[in-house]
């Protein structure tokens, strides 16, 4: 029997200059590939969009700027996502919300994933419980499990290697977790949706 294969977006939340998300952005793209998966890191820092003035569907077709478009291309390839989020003042960062925002249907019926890190203990999981209610809206609610990174600027070094085994343990559970949803979500999508 094959293993199913799938295509999972890393949608990274920050572009601070000393950024500590990139880190856990390589440790999840690198355990999906070890998988055998298609990861691919969606990164606000490199794709430079404006703050949003217009949604990639307000776009009259074929006039969508480059850059929307293709990660238009990917997110309807996609099985589902990993949101890789920092905690800015108990909140989401600005530049995450921004690249959530310009799409919507592209995320329907996904699932994702919310890997939260912060330097301190908390790991993020004050700003991951509002993402949760973000990604909901947008139609791709996330796995009751998060990845919660504390004291990220010790816990993986540049490459995203984990300084404890006990943290990759956490990650093959919940991408175990994010898998079976999405296997479960294509399954339906194949079957038809509701709208």
């Amino acid at each position: 029997m094959t293993e199913t294969r799938f295509t999972i977006p890393v949608l990274l939340g920050s572009v601070r200059r000393d950024r500590q998300g990139i880190k856990a952005a390589r440790w999840v793209l690198r355990a999906l590939e070890a998988r055998g998966h298609q990861g691919e890191l969606v990164d606000p820092m490199t794709l430079d969009l404006p703050l949003l003035d217009r949604m990639y569907k307000e776009h009259p077709p074929g006039q969508a700027p480059e850059n929307l478009q293709r990660l238009a291309e990917l997110y309807g390839r996609a099985d589902g996502f990993i949101i890789v989020s920092g905690e800015y003042n108990n909140g989401i960062p600005p530049a995450l919300k921004n690249l959530l925002d310009h799409f919507l249907e592209e995320y329907f019926w996904r699932p994702s994933g919310i890997v939260c890190y912060s330097a301190g203990r908390f790991g993020g999981v004050r700003a991951a419980m509002q993402l949760r209610m973000t990604l909901a809206e947008l139609g791709m609610p996330s796995v009751p499990s998060l990845m919660a990174v504390p004291g990220i600027g010790d816990a993986l070094d540049e490459q995203g290697n984990a300084d404890d085994a006990r943290l990759d343990k956490s990650l093959r559970r919940f991408l175990d977790e994010l898998l079976w949803y999405a296997g479960a979500l294509r399954h339906g999508r194949g079957q038809g949706t509701p709208y």
